[in-house]
């Protein structure tokens, strides 16, 4: 398998630079080579008298796609290691026919210009000129443009998709018009100035079959790639269940924590609810690429049910949408439950020492997960997984339950007055220091493994996080338990003051506790973005900055850090729209359904990247948990540096204008 510079990430590098440059220079010689360094021979192709821009043009076409085609037929590459420009219908219309108007005129594009340049066209020189100007000219009025910039943006669309024509199909179908073009650019030459060198001749003839049967050689070769999967490695993988994972591997991944390991339960909602595997989302088989989309070749995806037949009819759908990291849970959930969840007491054969302790560990993991699997009074709509808001009648009735961890963040002296029964004091801005410089910043993992160590945590605990005033105190301490992997967390809803207005059980007994060895994940953080992936998504289709602050701190009427205003193209939703006191002064999350209808006005779909802050991360927080956590959006990033840094730096663009969409 050739891994493409594009899928290794390593467009950026000094290797791919050198082979750019190799390919751009044969590109340019080819074209000097074919004539193209004379914008009158380029002209020609309007008077009907040089058509050699048709004739190379379906000549690099054909041969780049009979080349890719086989190269994907022979196994030597896959689809999606290739950067596949998306459609994006009000920038291309815009774009070809500025294109078209200046080939025209100047009977140049850009690549013929330096060619022409090459060869030492006055014309060319000033063409590019224009070229450069009109780059800059598009840098200046972006702002004013950026709607045309993404107008009718649909992703990669495919040509034959579109067409309703299988691959191959359409190939042949390309490479027969390309063929009769080289014919009919032939005769009209032949017309227009009586000379055309290749008409009837044996090389055009030959040159044609040659194209059309290796057109045709695709549907021998390779006649299930319409998708770009070759469906006989998929077959053998299949049969040597090289696509299934055991429950036992996926037993000790999960209590692992491993980062990029995404379960997805494709059981009807209510069947998720009663009971689920830890960490797992449930999604309707029909959002299943959507969704999985960000993770798609990335990490592994494991897919269950009850039973096998849906997951593996799931599998197949998304292996021929080049997903090539999707297994399924071998005996589906039931054997997950047989091969892991059984008592040893009730195991048909007795088991070793080792084994039995392996079974208990998993005992109590999954135990501790189906405790928090009851958090639930806050349901999203778009099936999001625990860690959830609990409420406080909930966690009363959790009360002692083995692995269950409560930790108090408010100030020491109202944890000492009264708290919930075993609950831990934290403060909260104990998990934050300074980082390279940046104030306010979320400690790295070995610092939080110290920290989880005195609180005496295990990663199959349950912990369930309790606030004073600040309902986004849990958020942020919850962003610890992320960076850890250790999402086996919930917040309460209301915090301390709702638990004590209701009269719930409360003492001022310090609980026993002894320190435990905590490990420290150095990979599990996928989410903390800083200033460079920012910047690199200024003006991206497909990505949302959400910016939390109050709305004066957004347009700049009020400042606490170097420079005012917001990031350009940030969308505000002030933190505090999320919540909702009430007659109590007791801070709640609104309902999910109506922070559903409120985020789906600004995040245009569900695997849509969004990138949170505030000043220091902290009311950002409570946003991600909210979109990650209770909405279920699978592609959020959170900003942790935010505008402290962002304004400190003077390279950065600052601007005062509100986007359109902002505050729902």
């Amino acid at each position: 398998m050739i891994n493409t510079f594009y899928s290794l990430d390593t467009l950026g590098t000094p290797a791919a630079l050198f082979l750019a440059l190799l390919i751009g220079s044969g590109f340019g010689f080819a074209l000097e080579r074919a004539g193209f360094s004379s914008s009158r021979r380029l002209a020609g192709v309007f008077y009907f008298t040089d058509m050699t821009v048709v004739k190379v043009m379906f000549t690099a076409l054909i041969t780049a796609m009979l080349g890719l085609s086989y190269m994907i037929g022979f196994g030597w590459i896959q689809l999606d290691q290739i950067f596949l420009m998306p459609t994006i219908y009000g920038a291309q219309i815009a774009g070809g026919l500025l294109f078209g108007v200046g080939f025209v005129m100047g009977a140049w594009c850009p690549g013929t210009a330096a060619a022409g340049l090459a060869a030492g066209r006055i014309d060319a020189l000033v063409f590019l000129l224009g070229t450069i100007g009109g780059s800059i000219l598009f840098n200046e009025l972006f702002p004013v443009i950026r709607s045309l910039y993404t107008a009718g943006d649909r992703g990669v669309q495919m040509v034959y998709a579109a067409a309703g024509m299988s691959r191959n199909g359409f190939i042949l179908a390309f490479t027969l018009t390309a063929v009769t073009a080289f014919w009919l650019s032939e005769w009209v030459e032949k017309k227009r100035t009586g000379h055309a060198p290749y008409l009837g001749s044996p090389f055009l003839k030959v040159f044609s079959m040659a194209l059309v049967t290796l057109a045709a050689g695709l549907f021998v070769l390779t006649p299930a790639t319409v998708t770009g999967i070759n469906e006989t490695v998929l077959m053998e993988g299949v049969e040597n269940a090289k696509d299934h994972i055991e429950p036992e591997e996926l037993a000790d991944r999960l209590m692992a924590g491993e980062p990029d390991l995404v379960v997805v339960d494709v059981r009807p909602a209510s069947e998720f609810n009663t009971f689920h595997l830890h960490s797992a989302i449930n999604v309707p088989l029909a959002r299943l690429a959507e969704t999985l989309q960000p993770n798609k070749n990335k990490g592994l995806i494991v897919l269950y049910s009850n039973g096998m037949t849906h997951p593996a009819q799931a599998r197949d759908s998304l292996q021929r949408q080049s997903f090539s990291n999707v297994y399924l849970l071998t005996d589906g959930l039931q054997g997950f439950r047989d091969r892991c969840l059984k008592p040893v007491s009730l195991r048909p054969e007795p088991l070793t020492a080792e084994a039995a302790a392996r079974v208990n560990a998993w005992r109590a993991f999954f135990a501790a997960t189906a405790v928090s699997s009851k958090i639930g009074a806050v349901t999203a709509t778009t099936n999001a997984s625990i860690p959830r808001a609990v409420e406080t009648d909930q966690l009363e009735s959790m009360l002692g339950t083995p692995g269950l961890k409560i930790i108090d963040l408010r100030p020491q002296p109202e944890y000492n007055t009264a708290h919930i029964p075993g609950s831990l004091s934290l403060n909260v801005e104990s998990l934050r220091g300074n980082i390279g410089g940046m104030p306010s910043m979320l400690l790295p993992p070995p610092m939080l493994a110290a920290q989880f160590s005195l609180l005496g945590l295990q990663p199959a605990d349950t912990v369930v996080i309790v606030s004073g005033e600040k309902l986004y105190d849990t958020t942020l301490a919850g962003m610890a338990f992320e960076r850890m992997g250790h999402l086996n967390y919930a917040v309460m809803n209301g915090g301390y003051a709702k638990w004590a207005q209701e009269g719930r059980p409360a003492n001022a007994a310090l609980p026993a506790n002894s320190k435990s060895i905590y490990p420290e994940k150095k990979d599990a953080d996928n989410f903390t973005v800083d200033f460079h992936t920012v910047a690199a998504a200024l003006g991206k289709s497909g990505t949302v900055i959400i910016d939390v602050r109050p709305a004066d701190f957004y347009t700049g009427n009020k400042s606490d850090e170097a420079r005012a205003g917001h990031i350009p193209g940030a969308i505000n939703r002030p933190f505090t729209e999320d919540v909702v006191t009430n007659a109590s002064k007791v801070v709640l999350f609104k309902p999910t359904e109506v922070l559903a209808a409120a985020y789906r006005q600004i995040i245009p779909s569900e695997g849509t990247e969004v990138i949170v802050h505030c000043r220091t991360g902290h009311q950002a927080s409570q946003t991600y948990f909210i979109l990650k956590r209770l909405l279920g959006y699978p592609n959020v990033r959170w900003y942790d540096a935010g505008w402290t840094e962002w304004a400190a730096r003077p390279e950065l663009p600052v601007t005062n204008q509100p986007d359109v969409k902002s505050r729902p």
